[in-house]
């Protein structure tokens, strides 16, 4: 079971990535009727860049596709990182109510890029000194 842990984590974490993308990009939920003001506001904001949302949605449907086929995966994981913290940080400042699948999301990253070989062994040395 332990061999097929990475595999499980990177699937689920590849499947919510692809899929909140593709909704995302093609507007297939519309958004909730009591989203919080603040939230509102900083989606308006990113709605009004014209480039940045789709651009934020490309990244997750791409990146969600490499982990769902397992290439590059240490590249999708290091490209999704910053994605991944926003998300939680959103949900954290602006709605509470998404903190828990943040905080899944977040576990299945940190998972991922340090403690699951072989992508750990890809990622760990990121943060050594030369």
């Amino acid at each position: 079971m332990k061999a097929k842990l990475p595999l499980i984590a990177r699937i689920l974490l590849g499947l919510v990535m692809f899929l909140s993308g593709v909704a995302g990009l093609f507007n297939l939920i519309p958004p909730p009727p009591d989203l919080p003001a603040d939230l509102v506001t900083f989606m308006t904001g990113l709605m009004a860049s014209k480039y940045f949302f789709p651009f934020l949605k490309m990244t997750e449907i791409v990146c969600g596709l490499m982990l769902l086929t397992g290439f590059f995966v240490p590249l999708a994981l290091v490209v999704l990182a910053p994605v991944v913290l926003n998300i939680f940080l959103v949900h954290a400042f602006l709605q509470p109510s998404g903190l828990p699948l943040a905080v899944i999301i977040g576990l299945l990253m940190v998972y991922l890029s340090f403690f699951a070989e072989p992508y750990a062994s890809k990622i760990k040395p990121l943060f050594h000194k030369k």
